[in-house]
């Protein structure tokens, strides 16, 4: 099989050495076990070379990985022996982390939509960090983890992440700040301010907004005899898809710039919240041709249907908001432009219909197609059984 890439991104010498070993070892083991597809194969030594670098670069901040970006426990293992504490999003997440050994004061409750029972049982657990956005999160939280530390989440507009987290999240800064005063007198300790600038931001002056943003709350309650100690720069640093992307020490500079000027000598303690850029990079995601079809009617005759799709990998691929470079066999010989589906009964399975893919000419039915930095938010997005497809299975390496 060929390991060149198709498609464009911006060069990176660390990511591309990481990439190009992941990619080997993988391959390894792909030619060796021969996996059913369709399947992800994660890296755990590109895992744990991805923290160090963020670690190495951000060393003053406390690392919540984002478990939702992929739950397999050898990656969480393999984060929280290196010392990464955890962004939980339920209960489930909390058992898992906690089944496995993690202390709980390690652990962040960083869903805004909770359960009210569920509140209970993680301060039950002796969770003591929990996020809210909205009065009515507020007052489950002192009803169910009295005296907890509590953070709110700040409403950030932005659109140029590849996948937005805006509107459905977060309160404005007035509002921010005016929940986080009453939480004191709720019985809970006001801790501080959070926010998202996006999943897979590419523009890294979008923290420089939204720390400036943050430290007008911090001045608003330190004004009002609340001071505030901690604040959390959520997720969003990139994986390594077709759009290109800064270096992280990019991101890293602008954000410590940000820091010294808007907090000067009183800087809080800052959490980092990363899922993608931590498991993205160390993944594969195989898939194999299903069927070939002439579609003559369509500016794209040739349709490729993969096992995979929308419903059990590639969730991602909605809107075509993550453009994940493929690799196939035969990509030095001929290629056309295909559209790409998944193998489901709906007419949604569509992955890239109006993004230009190139695929071989002689691609052929049964052949794979690797999609690659696919670690993050694939399996862990994939559905249980939908039109009978078995789960998308994990193998950690």
């Amino acid at each position: 099989m060929s390991t060149g890439f198709r498609g464009e991104w911006h060069p990176n010498p660390a990511k591309d050495a990481a990439a190009a070993s992941a990619t080997d070892r993988i391959d390894e083991f792909l030619a060796r076990e021969s996996p059913p597809t369709p399947c992800v194969v994660i890296d755990l030594k590109i895992v744990g070379a991805l923290y160090r670098t963020l670690q190495a670069l951000f060393p003053a901040m406390s690392i919540y990985y984002a478990v939702k970006a992929n739950p397999a426990p050898e990656v969480i293992a393999t984060l929280a022996a290196l010392g990464a504490n955890v962004d939980l999003a339920s209960d489930g997440e909390i058992a898992r982390c906690l089944g496995m050994g993690l202390p709980a004061g390690r652990c962040s409750f960083g869903n805004t939509i909770k359960r009210e029972a569920d509140i209970a049982q993680a301060h039950a657990e002796g969770i003591d960090l929990f996020a809210f956005d909205s009065a009515a999160e507020l007052e489950k939280l002192a009803r169910a983890a009295p005296g907890a530390r509590v953070f709110c989440r700040m409403l950030v507009r932005d659109h140029s992440a590849q996948w937005p987290l805006t509107r459905k999240f977060g309160c404005d800064r007035q509002t921010a700040a005016d929940l986080l005063l009453r939480a004191g007198r709720l019985g809970l300790r006001p801790a501080g301010v959070s926010f998202h600038v996006g999943s897979q931001q590419t523009e890294p002056q979008r923290w420089s907004v939204a720390i400036a943003h943050a430290a007008e709350i911090f001045r608003r309650c330190s004004r009002e005899g609340v001071t505030l100690d901690l604040l959390n720069l959520g997720g969003g640093l990139p994986a390594r898809y077709r759009t290109p992307i800064p270096d992280l020490s990019c991101y890293a500079e602008t954000i410590e710039a940000a820091l010294g000027r808007e907090f000067d000598g009183s800087r809080p303690q800052i959490l980092l919240e990363p899922g993608r850029y931590l498991v993205g990079d160390a993944g594969l995601l195989r898939a194999r041709v299903l069927l070939i079809a002439e579609r003559p009617d369509h500016d794209a005759a040739r349709w490729v249907y993969l096992d995979a799709g929308r419903y059990n990998g590639l969730t991602e691929t909605l809107d075509e908001r993550i453009a994940y470079r493929l690799r196939t066999p035969r990509l030095d010989e001929p290629c056309g432009r295909v559209v790409l589906a998944g193998p489901t009964c709906d007419s949604t399975d569509v992955l890239y219909e109006k993004s230009r893919y190139d695929l071989p000419l002689a691609l052929g039915i049964g052949d794979p197609v690797d999609f690659l930095s696919a670690g993050a938010y694939t399996a862990s997005y994939a559905s249980v059984e939908f039109n009978g497809f078995r789960p998308i299975r994990t193998y950690c390496i």
